[in-house]
């Protein structure tokens, strides 16, 4: 080989080797740092660690919901998939040794993916997936001490929400289940009562198993929530509302308890309940159906019949009547060619604003009813709107109702959207009901709804003033009207939450019912509102549930209500107020009949309960 030839090799030689030298160094010192990165992408996977659930308390720190431990199987599922069979033999016996079928236990374990029906396992593969909750002690050590036959399988114990009271405030405490749903204290207050998860970061090699752990962030466990609740008192309301709904052969109802000062909710029962345990170990969509999930206390809606009375004498007074003035009490007021009639039919006399509320005369309310629709005046909705009604509380639980407010805006709307389907059943009338006086009452108001083109009549507003005609309230928005009454016209927001926790037992933040408006009425008005509620349960509707009770140890003021329900029994109502201790009490008892024989009394051992609590205290 010639001189040239050999250097111009040399050249070619040296040209490659500097090329390969300048990628390396690109490679490795101008590049290093994002290819190390994308290599320990490829190589690290992250496990999220649930952190632990904080506890929710009574206002004395008694568990309401806590959490207790119980044994789990879990699987892995990447040692599942390096098994030669990809882990059908275990999982087969693992199903044996459950009680279980393969396929149960295979649905569990499956990845979840967008062609993958539900259930599947929607957390990382890298996770202990859990196949089985509820499972017995000596299934898990069966488990556990058979390894060899249960690769890639763990017992382990995981908290679980635990509810020492049963169905006891099972509405207000709400659920968790699963990832997502959430419901009650549960639900408004997750973002405190879950904690922060940790995460744990493990390298796998290139099948896919784990080789170490890197990293672990541990889990921050969540706050603890306090309420105003009261366990007692609680159990206290429970106890009432079951014995009367019993005793009246009532189908539904609720208990509100509130302090009449501060808008702190005390007690919420609620009927039918239910016990939370069942969300444990998960239930399936016909169980889910089942469950009675509607909170009575804020999300039921009933007419409440002569309770919305102080709302009455609040719009009177504002139109310019005079409280001591003398009105009759006939049997009847004529109203648009119909007569409009008391209770019985009782003819009660002459009497002022004082005795319209302690001998709850409707006659009186029909007559002032009349004289104000003739003069087109919006005071009774204005002042109804006023007390809290046709509106949320603003409550500190999910779904609440707003009830109802109804006035000639609402109604013409209301008829404008029924009116094809109210004359088509005035011509057809209900031949599918067996109740043919009920088929034929409903053909009757068909026909007047068809052809009278959604006015607001005097008998709406009749009707408007006794708490009936379409006017819908919640319990708890009774009781914050009446709350309102008891402290001087101060109408709260409630509030259950009462103070969040941190974990060391430091207060994170104090809840306090925000003020939501002055009840559209004088001191002079509400004073004697009390005055005349006062004499309710001594000489008044409620004479008859509270004879002997002992008013000189708490002063219990209050309103009896009958809400008439066409084809069924009336619904019953007392609502009930105390200066010491200062509690607004409230009950409802659909179906339950009069509100003097069914509401009150139940009203009354709840009254009777607290006072036994404090003497003992």
């Amino acid at each position: 080989m010639s001189r040239g030839r050999l250097f111009v090799l040399r050249l070619a030689v040296a040209g490659m080797v500097v090329t390969l030298l300048g990628r390396l160094w690109f490679l490795q010192v101008v590049s290093g740092e994002r290819y190390v990165r994308a290599a320990a992408d490829v190589r690290i996977r992250s496990v999220t660690l649930p952190a632990v659930r904080g506890p929710i308390l009574d206002v004395a720190g008694r568990p309401l919901v806590t959490n207790r431990t119980r044994p789990v199987v879990t699987v892995n599922a990447v040692e599942l998939a390096h098994q030669p069979d990809g882990g059908r033999e275990v999982l087969t016996r693992l199903g044996e040794a459950l009680g279980r079928s393969y396929r149960q236990i295979v649905e569990k374990v499956r990845l979840c993916g967008p062609s993958v029906p539900r259930p599947c396992w929607p957390g990382s593969p890298y996770e202990p997936i859990p196949v089985a909750e509820a499972v017995s002690v000596p299934a898990a050590l069966q488990i556990s001490e058979r390894q060899q036959d249960f690769p890639g399988v763990r017992t382990e114990l995981r908290p679980v929400r635990a509810h020492p009271s049963g169905a006891s405030a099972a509405h207000t405490l709400g659920y968790v289940q699963g990832a997502e749903g959430r419901d009650g204290l549960e639900g408004v207050y997750d973002g405190e009562l879950a904690g922060r998860a940790g995460r744990r970061d493990v390298a796998v090699d290139n099948t896919g198993r784990v080789t170490r752990t890197v990293r672990e962030v541990p889990p921050v466990p969540g706050n603890t929530l306090v309420t105003s609740i009261d366990t007692r008192i609680q159990a206290v309301a429970e106890r009432a509302l079951g014995r009367a709904l019993r005793a009246t052969g009532g189908t539904s109802g609720a208990v509100v308890i509130m302090e009449s000062g501060t808008g702190r909710v005390v007690a919420l029962a609620g009927r039918p309940s239910y016990d939370p345990g069942v969300w444990t170990d998960g239930v399936t969509a016909a169980e889910y159906r089942a469950l009675p999930l509607l909170s009575q206390a804020v999300q039921g809606e009933w007419a409440p019949g002569s309770t919305w009375k102080v709302a009455s004498v609040a719009a009177a007074a504002s139109a310019g009547y005079a409280l001591d003035a003398t009105y009759d009490c006939p049997a009847g007021y004529p109203i648009g060619g119909r007569t409009f009639g008391n209770f019985g039919s009782a003819d009660l006399g002459p009497m002022t604003m004082h005795g319209a509320l302690v001998r709850s005369c409707d006659t009186i309310f029909y007559r002032l009813a009349d004289e104000l629709w003739r003069r087109r005046s919006s005071v009774p909705q204005e002042t109804a709107r006023g007390f809290g009604f046709g509106a949320p509380t603003g409550v500190d639980l999910p779904g609440e109702a707003a009830g109802a407010v109804p006035d000639a805006a609402a109604k013409k709307a209301h008829w404008r959207a029924t009116r094809a389907e109210s004359c088509r059943r005035a011509v057809k009338g209900y031949p599918e009901l067996a109740d043919r006086a009920r088929a034929a009452y409903l053909t009757t108001i068909a026909g007047e709804n068809c052809r009278g083109g959604g006015a607001w009549r005097p008998g709406d507003s009749a009707n408007f003033s006794i708490g009936q005609g379409g006017v819908l309230v919640t319990p708890l928005q009774l009781a914050r009207a009446y709350a309102a009454v008891a402290n001087g016209g101060t109408l709260h927001s409630p509030r259950v939450g009462l103070r969040v926790v941190r974990p060391d037992g430091t207060t994170a933040r104090t809840i306090t019912p925000p003020v939501a408006g002055r009840l559209p009425a004088s001191p002079e008005t509400l004073r004697f509102i009390r005055q005349a509620l006062a004499q309710v349960p001594r000489e008044g509707t409620a004479e008859g549930a509270f004879k002997g009770f002992p008013f000189g140890k708490i002063a219990v003021a209050g309103k009896t209500g009958t809400a008439e329900s066409f084809g069924h029994r009336d619904t019953s109502w007392f609502a009930s107020f105390a200066p010491d201790p200062a509690y607004t009490v409230v009950v409802v008892l659909s179906r339950g009949g009069r509100g003097a024989e069914g509401a009150a009394p139940a009203a009354r051992e709840v009254w009777e309960g607290i006072l036994g609590l404090r003497e003992r205290r």
